[in-house]
């Protein structure tokens, strides 16, 4: 990135790489701002392991502001990223379908026979204490889908609204600047426009439009 735009750093969720975020990349560029998708190992990597490629990222991006949106575990990995001393140019944080309290689906799936093979060392980030007091350090919004469509529905019975694998109860974190639900699936949150779109006016605004 030879500019000094603001940039973006994409944190794809469990089961996916920096390809998954190529949609919302796209709509963001187009708005203005200089997204970077980061790899990280999701199922092998320990927590400080991601904070760590988080921490390297940022500093080879010669941005005066940068900003994180993450998806999913992504999300709960770039809140772990904030409560260690990040870089000063942070900017503002977006979550996309992170369920910032824990994951019911993930925690269901662990008591399964495989369940823990499957969610890797994931397991125990949605298993470690996050700061409730994060939310009122840091400009932070987050967006919950209401469209149930999920694989989770085969493993554990989410209780009220929810995007087939995180309940929006889930998605709340105490003093956050903004949140917004939008009829969306987990996973079609990553190519919806609308998403696209909020996800930019927060970065823009420190809200969302409405």
């Amino acid at each position: 990135m030879g500019d000094r735009r603001e940039a973006v750093i994409l944190l794809h969720g469990l089961w996916m790489n920096r390809l998954a975020m190529f949609f919302l990349g796209r709509a963001l560029a187009r708005s203005g701002f200089a997204p970077v998708s980061l790899s990280y190992r999701s199922m092998r990597g320990r927590i400080e392991e991601h904070v760590a490629d988080i921490g390297k990222c940022i500093a080879s991006i010669p941005a005066d502001v940068v900003h994180l949106v993450g998806h999913s575990l992504g999300g709960a990995v770039a809140l772990r990223y904030l409560q260690r001393a990040p870089d000063a140019r942070i900017g503002r944080t977006v979550l996309l379908g992170s369920p910032v309290t824990g994951s019911g689906a993930a925690l269901s799936l662990a008591k399964r026979r495989g369940g823990r093979t499957l969610l890797g060392s994931s397991l125990a980030i949605w298993q470690s204490a996050l700061d409730p007091g994060i939310g009122a350090r840091y400009c932070i919004g987050a967006i919950a889908g209401s469209r149930p469509l999920g694989l989770a529905h085969l493993v554990v019975r989410l209780a009220g609204t929810n995007d087939g694998v995180v309940t929006v109860e889930e998605t709340r974190l105490p003093a956050l600047a903004d949140h917004l639900v939008l009829p969306v699936s987990h996973s079609g949150m990553l190519i919806s426009a609308k998403v696209a779109r909020q996800t930019a006016a927060f970065l823009r605004l420190g809200r969302f439009e409405r």
